[in-house]
């Protein structure tokens, strides 16, 4: 694959940039395709030009390895090695193996004191069903300044398999924080599958941005039509249920955060990109393992872009 230079370098102009990536397993092809086009017409990594960068499950996974200062081809890379052997596993325990083996193989020991930009990565406390947020600067904290820890002490890799624990399909994710606590977390879907508001949130009540200077990027991972499945033992009918269920809820939490956004933070300049397609070859769900599939949601990613790029470039260039 041809390695872009990405020189472009550009002078401080007063806005603050946030790029926000929606959860929704292996269709986080999508959003990588939307990435690469946005990357190539900056011509920088997308640390260099975003202020903040939040993100959900998949969307963890790509925000982190943004923010550590990585390309999107070698994240394409990485998603095409690891996305589908994770998807095809059969029970919790082997999609959370690979899962870690996946974090802990791109990751390693890298903690949120190492990002180059603003970050925020959104998980879900089990017990007391709220949000557990990874960042990495002070100034995002809203509150308890004085025990702040970038990424609650918690590294990286570990961060990123709480966001990305769609729990019952992977095992609840157990990370001990600087301060001694044991805190058990799930998929950071099931409280914002869509984490522009808790992104913009922070913009302006944490940094003290005014709306007028905020510009917003939101890359979901688009709506296709629900794969068919064999499905005649009723223990399989049962599990595709599951599927659906899940993917149903991650997709009316997205919805309903975007509808949040837009009655809250009407007046902050805000591109969502998350086509609709309703193709029976674009079936695919959150679980989908075939990676002639995920290509192809990666090329529909980046026609998605298309549409939007004077858009974009208006509020990134």
């Amino acid at each position: 694959m041809t390695d872009l230079p990405l020189t472009k370098d550009y002078k401080p102009d007063g806005v603050y940039r946030i790029l926000a990536l929606d959860g929704g397993g292996a269709k986080g092809f999508y959003s990588l395709g939307v990435l690469k086009e946005i990357e190539a017409m900056l011509d920088c990594p997308l640390h260099k030009r975003f202020d903040l960068i939040f993100g959900t499950s998949t969307g963890a996974i790509i925000a982190a390895l943004l923010a550590l200062g990585r390309k999107v081809d070698e994240i394409h890379e990485l998603y095409t090695k690891h996305v589908p052997k994770i998807m095809s596993e059969s029970s919790p325990n082997a999609k959370s193996s690979a899962l870690k083996s996946l974090a802990d193989t791109v990751f390693g020991k890298q903690t949120f004191g190492e990002v180059k930009t603003g970050i925020g990565i959104v998980a879900t406390k089990w017990i007391i069903e709220r949000p557990m947020i990874f960042k990495g600067d002070i100034a995002q904290a809203h509150g308890r300044k004085g025990t702040f820890a970038p990424g609650f002490g918690v590294t990286i890799s570990e961060a990123v398999q709480a966001s990305c624990s769609a729990y019952p399909f992977f095992n609840r994710k157990l990370v001990s924080t600087s301060t001694g606590d044991q805190v058990e977390l799930i998929d950071g879907g099931y409280c914002a599958n869509n984490p522009t508001l808790y992104a913009i949130a922070d913009a302006v009540v944490a940094l003290g941005k005014e709306h007028r200077n905020i510009r917003v990027v939101n890359v979901g991972v688009g709506t296709y039509p629900e794969p068919r499945r064999g499905v005649r033992m009723w223990f399989a009918k049962k599990y595709v249920l599951s599927v659906q269920l899940l993917q149903k809820t991650l997709e009316i939490n997205t919805q309903s955060m975007d509808q949040l956004r837009e009655l809250l933070f009407k007046d902050v300049a805000t591109i969502r990109i998350s086509d609709t397609f309703d193709q029976p070859e674009m079936a695919a769900d959150l679980l989908e393992n075939d990676l002639a599939k995920l290509n192809l949601l990666r090329q529909r990613g980046r026609e998605s872009f298309a549409s939007r790029e004077a858009q974009l470039k208006a509020i990134l260039v």
